[in-house]
């Protein structure tokens, strides 16, 4: 594809090697160490294998309305590329990834056999690309990790501010932060200033990992309508969007009837 826009940051030799195992049907991606990055069932490539990346999906319960435009700042292994195309055809995505080495590997062992319908690859330093986005995005998923902690430059109050000015007027930014990670409150902290408290964390079942919500604008509360909102979703999209909601109620601020920001 095209762009106007391409990486040239000075360190593009010093990004983390990709590689991939496979265990039985699960095929999975690394960055220079044995943590999982993102995995694939190759007999269900669209399943979403891990935890963390069902609860990123959580976005799904305050979507008024399927988004047309979809940006995710880091490939892995496509495992959003693959749900997204399948269960939601007609949204349009981009994926930015900074990593070539991920990006063939994607191509290569990740059924992305869809790019160029509805879906592009963008090689490009994701906090920079999302700069030149404004007011065209309906939902950021973030996803950037070296292999060994999350990249700097996703979790400051600057990209978090440019997310915010790509974002149309009922958007929606989700990002994958690891909750052991000792500089986790900072990360909600700086997040919720620029996004006027309106954050909500959905923790992952295993591992530690937490989805973390922030809305253009204020989003339903009410819990009752969304539990009706999970029950229609889990049936539609079959994943546990109840489950979601539950974990949610239980890591954040709420009066039992509404979610409090």
């Amino acid at each position: 594809m095209t762009h106007p826009f391409r990486r040239n940051r000075f360190f593009r030799n010093t990004l983390p090697e990709a590689n991939i195992s496979e265990l039985g049907n699960i095929r999975s991606l690394h960055l220079g160490t044995p943590t999982i990055q993102s995995s694939m069932n190759i007999h269900n490539p669209p399943e979403l294998v891990l935890s963390y990346s069902r609860a990123m999906m959580a976005w799904l319960l305050f979507a008024d309305e399927l988004p047309k435009h979809i940006t995710q700042i880091g490939l892995g292994g496509g495992s959003f590329a693959r749900w997204l195309h399948h269960w939601l055809p007609e949204s349009h995505q981009v994926a930015v990834e900074i990593n070539p080495q991920v990006i063939q590997i994607a191509r290569n062992s990740f059924c992305l056999d869809f790019e160029g319908n509805h879906f592009d690859i963008i090689e490009a330093d994701g906090a920079e690309y999302i700069q030149i986005l404004q007011n065209q995005v309906d939902v950021i998923m973030v996803d950037g990790f070296d292999g060994v902690q999350i990249i700097d430059e996703l979790v400051g109050e600057p990209f978090f501010h440019d997310c915010r000015v790509a974002l149309r007027e009922n958007g929606i930014f989700v990002t994958n932060w690891w909750s052991g990670d000792k500089r986790y409150p900072l990360f909600i902290q700086r997040l919720r200033t620029i996004f006027d408290n309106r954050v909500l964390e959905v923790p992952a079942t295993t591992h530690g990992n937490i989805a973390v919500l922030a809305f253009q604008n204020k989003p339903e509360l009410n819990i009752e309508k969304l539990k009706k909102r999970a029950g229609k979703l889990s049936d539609h999209y079959d994943l546990d969007f109840f489950r979601m909601l539950m974990d949610m109620k239980g890591k954040n601020r709420h009066n039992d009837k509404n979610f409090l920001f």
